[in-house]
C-alpha cells in the first residue's frame, strides 16, 4: 500500500482556487474540497460547486449531509466532474452544521452513518470514504472508536481518516475544537494494528516532515491542515523530503504558474481576492513574508482589487523575495 499525504478539507479554506495553487507546488499530494453539502449539490449551482480546474494529482470531493437519498443523489452529480474519491464528513464539530446533523455530531448515530455509507456507495462508482473523530463528548473509548470503523468498513468505506482528537460538540467553537481536546495519536495507530488491511490515515496537529515521517512509519497516510493553509510552501518540502522528489518550483516559479490561471479564471468573472487570499502565507519564514503580505492586503485581497495590477505580480515576487529562485 502506497504511503499518502494529503491536504485537509478545511471550510472557507481548500476551494477549488487553492487546490489548483497547491499543486502548482506538489505534484504527489492528495487535495480535498472543502465540505460540500449534499443538499446544495442537488439544489445550487453545480458546476460552480463541483467544477475545478484539471490537475494531475488526485483530488477528493467532501459531502456533507444525513439524508441517504440526497447523499446518493449528490455521489451521482459528482461523478462527471473529475474527482478521484468521494468523502463523507464524519468529523466537523460546528455546532451550525450539527444543527443540520451533518458532521462529527454523526458519530453519535452509527447505524444512520451506515445507510448513509450505503447508500453512496451504490450511486457511485467512485471510492466512498470517510473523515471522523476519535470520539465525541464523553464518549473517548477505543472499543467505540474500533466498533464504528468495522461498521463504517462493512458498508462500503474504502478509507478512513481519523482526526486523532475527540469533537466536544456542546462546549467549543469549531477553533476549539482543533485545540483543546488533547491529541490521541495511539487511537490511529491501534487502530492500524486492528484494520491491518485497510488504508488508514492520520490527522491533527501535524506540522513538520520530521512528525510526518514517524507517523508514516505507523500508519499509511498523513492528512495536514492548518500548517500547509498557514505556510503552503511547506508542501515543498513534503516533496523533498518525504517523496524524494527534487525537481521542486521556487516560490517565484509557483506565482509565475499561478497567473495564467489568474488571467483565466478572472476573464470568467471570479474576483481576484478569490484567488490571491491563498499565497498570504507563501512567503511564510522568509524574510520578505511581512512585504507580502502587506502587499496582498493592499492590492490584491480586496474586494475590487485592479486586474491591471496582475501584471506586476512578478515585479512584487522579485522585491519580497529577490533569493527565492533557489531551491
Amino acid at each position: 500500500m502506497n504511503k499518502s499525504i494529503s491536504v485537509a478539507p478545511m471550510m472557507d479554506c481548500t476551494d477549488k482556487h487553492e487546490i489548483y495553487f497547491l499543486s502548482l507546488i506538489s505534484k504527489n499530494v492528495h487535495l480535498y474540497t472543502e465540505m460540500i453539502v449534499a443538499n446544495a449539490i442537488i439544489k445550487g449551482d453545480r458546476n460552480k460547486l463541483l467544477s475545478f480546474k484539471k490537475i494531475s494529482n488526485p483530488v477528493t470531493l467532501q459531502i456533507g449531509g444525513s439524508d441517504p437519498g440526497d447523499l446518493a443523489e449528490a455521489c451521482k452529480i459528482a461523478e462527471d466532474y473529475g474527482y478521484k474519491e468521494i468523502n463523507l464528513n464524519l468529523g466537523c464539530p460546528s455546532k451550525k452544521v450539527q444543527k443540520n446533523k451533518f458532521g462529527a455530531c454523526l458519530m453519535q448515530e452509527p447505524d444512520l452513518v451506515v445507510r448513509c455509507i450505503e447508500a453512496m456507495v451504490n450511486a457511485t462508482k467512485l471510492p466512498v470514504t470517510i473523515k471522523t473523530r476519535i470520539g465525541y463528548n464523553e464518549v473517548e473509548d477505543f472499543e467505540f472508536l474500533k466498533s464504528f470503523i468495522h461498521k463504517t468498513k462493512d458498508a462500503g468505506s474504502k478509507k478512513f481518516i481519523i482526526h486523532a482528537r475527540k469533537a466536544l460538540l456542546k462546549k467549543l467553537s469549531p477553533k476549539e475544537n482543533l485545540n483543546i481536546p488533547p491529541l490521541k495519536y495511539d487511537f490511529v495507530y491501534r487502530l492500524k494494528e486492528n484494520f491491518k488491511n485497510d488504508e488508514i490515515i492520520i490527522n491533527g496537529g501535524i506540522k513538520t516532515t520530521k512528525e510526518i515521517k514517524n507517523h508514516l512509519s505507523k500508519v499509511d497516510g498523513v492528512m495536514i491542515g492548518r500548517a500547509i493553509y498557514h505556510s503552503p510552501y511547506l508542501l515543498a518540502e513534503i516533496e523533498k523530503e518525504v517523496f524524494g522528489n527534487k525537481n521542486i518550483p521556487t516560490r517565484s516559479e509557483v506565482m509565475e504558474n499561478l497567473i495564467p490561471y489568474i488571467q483565466e479564471e478572472t476573464s470568467k468573472g471570479t474576483q481576484l481576492n478569490h484567488i490571491m487570499r491563498h499565497t498570504v502565507g507563501l512567503f511564510h519564514g522568509q524574510n520578505g513574508s511581512k512585504v507580502w503580505k502587506q502587499y496582498l492586503s493592499k492590492n490584491m485581497c480586496i474586494r475590487d482589487a485592479d486586474l491591471q495590477k496582475v501584471n506586476h505580480i512578478m515585479d512584487q515576487v522579485k522585491k519580497t523575495n529577490p533569493i527565492s529562485l533557489e531551491r
